[in-house]
């Protein structure tokens, strides 16, 4: 019988199993050095061999060598000390700088790969671990020394430089934004984010501080970020959460001006929580991080911040109490004294109560305490689906929450009617935020729809459209996501400089002057990579499944880093079920005609996580291995295990196209899509999300969705269909359409169309840019105006919207001429309404006209807002009459509604107080 292939024999094969390769560089694996064993293409036969233990599964023990010792095992941990003129290697390893630049991790990696490697990309384990002899050979190695010098002249030049860039030049002294959230994601380093809304804050931090905004964030230290992954034979996913080691990360206690480390407290019930509060540089911004871990509080309650998104829905409120509540409070401890707050998600909600009990016990009312603290709020959403939000039941928000109504003099009905919505019978997350914020956003054109469809209950009389809640598109952190090779590219056709530029259009015109074959070899280089990485991966899973040599042959036939001309479609992200992974297999036939033609060979790679409670998402990584498995499939189809930020960066940089085919219209944006895009990888995706922006036939395909009418497993046939076409008629076709030259002109056209899109209008300056001008700078108006004199502003807005919500249900409008139906061009019509005002002032009243023409008639479909004004005394019955002198200023049928609204002119948003009536 043919043996399989052990560790322990493919080490007796390799016996140096790290070796240096020119054909991959060594940047490709964070700047060290290549497995030998991903590099050669099938396994030689085993020799036969003496009986040697095999790998453990994963969750189980690895082998020790040391195991069958007795006595009692002892550790010691010896740390190098870092020579003088090396000193400065800490600093750069306690920034997170280092997660968008990639000279300073490779010189952590030249010092040693192989530990850089076992280390994780982390300069602090790595800088544990090291041996101070290997420094003091760095010390003595003159180019190292040049590159170390070098290193630190770019980050003292960053740090020195606090120059507010573009946007942010307009906040005015002592503005500062504090953006909290439940996870970031800034490297794999730093675990404590699960997918894309932590990597989406991890990258608002950054651009934040390339564009030296006034900007602080606040989050959760969390002892087990997101689980690692592995994947058994039968497609089951297995977890294992993983314990940091705090001392190993790159963060440090806060302290005190005393030099202690500073704790805050929260109030749950019977008992005070002890935080402990940790802080991280990210470039010019500070991350403040709650760590519940303390001796002072209970086992239980030492668990709060243990697992990130772990636990019932106790843990659930309590970890927002600590992020709400704690965050709050940490940072007023710390002396910092944010004036523009930015919610997340609605996990960090709460830190609207805290601070209105601040305000409250300063001797401002409750109502316009929530006055004060929503006009210098803003709340993001990213959820596209009411399931998605936190609820929590009244009795466990009596519970937690009884003892602040008492301190703040409120029933608890009062509290309750923050978090609730029309027929809600417990407390929502999304509502108090969307309530306790008067900025409000979805992150895409589409999931601002969306967003403001979901929360129109919240503004009853106003039309979704109309409502508070608009968007700002989410963009990527360029440094992070952009490749090396591809920035050395820019470095040398752009200029050193086109950085500064990543929202000029003008300027990404000149990608289209890249040489096609400098653009298609930096492409195929990535490429490379990426195929050198699945081969290990899929390698070091197959030995652990203890899988045969000439199967593993069999699947990596086409993972072949010497045969770059195949076609390769990635699909890297959390397998939910409304992001479709399965959608491909909706039709195996087909599938199978497309992917079987000889001479166009074309390899699929999946990767990502089901959440461990996620029992759908987990089948859906079962029905792709059972189909990777079948005959037609082998070898063509691919999913590759532990996926993380690593492996996610060498799939949006290395693989041709991107697939991404979502329910439309459940993406709220979709980001993976844009890095894969300024790596000058294709889109094949739904229009949805960032896509439905994006996209246009020269920069990539679109799936259209399907009538939403349909139920859904016609939706799939229907889109399924789609893909299957794009990818038989379009993509494979123009893949391997080679001109004289050997290379796919057309293709490599497209891609560069697709950067200079993709670059300028989704890079994550822009989006924090945007943020800026559309609230935070409004949102430090409001706050001025609204805290000036004890907050009189406050008082006045929230004294008034009192007033406004008893008299509405008597306010009338009603139309007194008679309407006319035709008119001549450059004809005045006189529109008068009377309008009971039911107590009101004329001036609590606006009166409006809305006008558009109509589609059909040639017109833009976009109405047009004209104002009534007031005429003459209020009429005995209380009737105030309002009229507009009205001159259309085209021709055709035009269509017109006359509606009325409150105005005062401290409100934020024209219409957050949600009431409007139509004549």
């Amino acid at each position: 019988m043919r043996r399989n292939c052990t560790a322990d024999t493919l080490a007796r094969r390799l016996p140096n199993p790290l070796i240096s390769v020119k054909r991959a560089p060594a940047r490709g694996f964070e700047g060290g050095e290549i497995p030998a064993s991903v590099l050669r293409k099938t396994l030689t036969p085993a020799p036969r061999c003496a009986k040697m233990p095999r790998p453990q599964a994963t969750g189980q023990a690895p082998f020790d060598p040391h195991m069958d010792i007795p006595g009692t095992p002892y550790q010691l941990h010896v740390r190098p000390r870092l020579p003088e003129r090396l000193e400065r290697l800490a600093e750069l390893a306690n920034n997170l700088r280092y997660t968008w630049d990639r000279e300073t991790r490779s010189l952590f990696s030249r010092l040693n790969p192989r530990l850089w490697s076992a280390a994780g990309h982390n300069p602090r384990a790595f800088l544990k671990r090291i041996d101070e002899t290997r420094l003091r050979e760095a010390v003595q190695d003159a180019e190292f020394m040049a590159s170390y010098s070098r290193m630190l002249a770019a980050y003292d030049v960053y740090r020195s430089d606090r120059t507010r860039r573009e946007a942010a030049a307009s906040l005015g002294d002592g503005e500062l934004v504090a953006y909290f959230c439940a996870e970031f994601g800034f490297h794999e380093s730093l675990p404590i984010y699960s997918g894309g809304l932590g990597i989406l804050a991890g990258d608002h931090c950054k651009a934040a501080s390339d564009l030296r905004l006034p900007f602080v964030a606040v989050g959760l230290l969390y002892r087990q970020g997101y689980f690692s992954q592995a994947i058994d034979p039968e497609g089951n996913q297995r977890a294992t959460y993983n314990d940091s080691d705090f001392d190993d990360l790159p963060i440090e206690p806060f302290r005190d001006a005393d030099g202690g480390e500073l704790r805050v407290a929260v109030e749950l019930p019977g008992r005070a929580l002890w935080l402990k509060v940790w802080q991280s540089r990210i470039g010019h911004v500070t991350l403040y991080l709650l760590d519940t871990d303390l001796p002072e509080n209970s086992e239980h309650d030492r668990l709060i911040t243990y697992r990130l998104y772990g636990g019932d829905r106790t843990t659930r409120v309590q970890q927002e109490i600590v992020l709400g509540f704690g965050g709050v409070r940490a940072l007023a401890a710390a002396g910092v004294r944010p004036t523009i707050w930015h919610i997340n998600e609605g996990h960090a909600a709460f830190l609207i109560l805290e601070r209105m009990r601040g305000i409250v016990k300063s001797g401002a009312e409750f109502d316009a305490a929530l006055e004060a603290v929503a006009a210098s709020t803003v709340f993001t959403t990213h959820t596209a689906v009411a399931a998605g939000h936190d609820y929590f039941s009244d009795e466990t928000m009596a519970a937690y929450f009884d003892a602040f109504c008492e301190d703040l003099g409120i029933g608890r009905e009062k509290l309750l009617a923050l978090g609730r919505g029309p027929g809600d019978h417990e407390f929502n997350m999304t509502a108090l935020a969307a309530r306790g914020a008067r900025h409000h956003n979805g992150v895409s054109n589409i999931h601002g729809g969306v967003s403001s469809r979901l929360l129109a209950p919240l503004w009853p009389q106003i039309p979704p459209p109309e409502n508070p809640v608009t968007c700002v598109t989410n963009g990527v952190h360029v440094p992070t996501f952009l490749a090396r090779e591809w920035a050395d590219v820019y470095d040398r056709f752009l200029g050193d400089g086109w950085f500064q530029h990543l929202s000029d259009p003008d300027f990404w015109a000149h990608c289209g002057e890249l040489p096609d074959e400098i653009f298609w070899n930096t492409h195929q280089t990535l490429k490379s990579q990426l195929l050198y990485l699945v081969r290990y991966s899929i390698s070091q899973q197959h030995l652990r499944d203890k899988g045969s040599e000439s199967h593993l042959d069999r699947l990596l036939r086409l993972v072949d880093p010497a045969n770059l001309n195949v076609l390769t479609i990635g699909f890297g992200r959390r397998f939910a079920t409304y992001k479709r992974a399965t959608l491909l297999f909706e039709n195996l036939e087909w599938l199978q005609e497309i992917v079987s033609v000889r001479s166009r060979p074309v390899l699929f790679l999946y990767a990502g996580k089901a959440h461990p409670a996620d029992g759908p998402g987990q089948d859906l990584i079962r029905h792709i291995t059972r189909t990777a498995r079948s005959p037609e499939f082998e070898g063509k189809i691919l999913l590759v295990e532990a996926y993380d930020m690593r492996l996610a960066r060498r799939m949006v940089s290395g693989v041709d196209v991107w697939l991404n085919n979502p329910i439309y219209p459940l993406e709220a944006s979709g980001t993976s899509g844009m890095k894969a895009g300024i790596n000058g990888v294709l889109n094949l995706s739904v229009l949805d999300g960032w896509w439905g922006e994006a996209y246009h036939s020269d920069i990539g395909w679109a799936i259209k969705p399907a009538s939403e009418a349909l139920d859904q497993h016609r939706r799939n046939q229907e889109e399924a269909r789609t893909l299957y076409e794009l990818l038989q008629d379009q993509v494979v076709p123009l893949y391997y359409e080679r001109a004289e030259n050997g290379l796919p002109e057309r293709w490599i056209r497209m891609a560069k169309r697709s950067i200079v899109t993709i670059m300028q209008r989704f890079n994550a300056s822009r989006m924090v840019n945007e943020y800026t001008s559309k609230f935070y700078l409004p949102a430090a108006r409001q706050r001025a105006r609204f805290e000036a004199d004890g907050y009189r502003g406050a008082r006045q807005l929230a004294d008034w919207k009192r007033r406004v919500h008893a008299a509405w249900p008597g306010v009338t409008l009603r139309r007194v001429d008679a309407p006319v139906s035709r008119a001549l061009f450059g004809e005045r019509l006189r529109i008068e309404v009377a309008v009971q005002l039911n107590g009101l002032a004329r001036d609590d009243v606006r009166v409006e006209l809305r006008l558009a023409r109509a589609e059909r008639e040639g017109g833009d479909g976009v109405w047009r807002s004209t104002l009534f004004t007031a005429e003459g005394a209020r009429a005995e019955n209380g009737e105030q009459r309002f009229v507009l002198e009205l001159a259309p200023e085209f021709c055709g049928r035009l269509d017109y509604r006359l509606r009325a609204y409150p105005y005062h002119e401290l409100l934020t948003h024209p219409f957050e107080t949600g009431l409007m009536l139509w004549a």
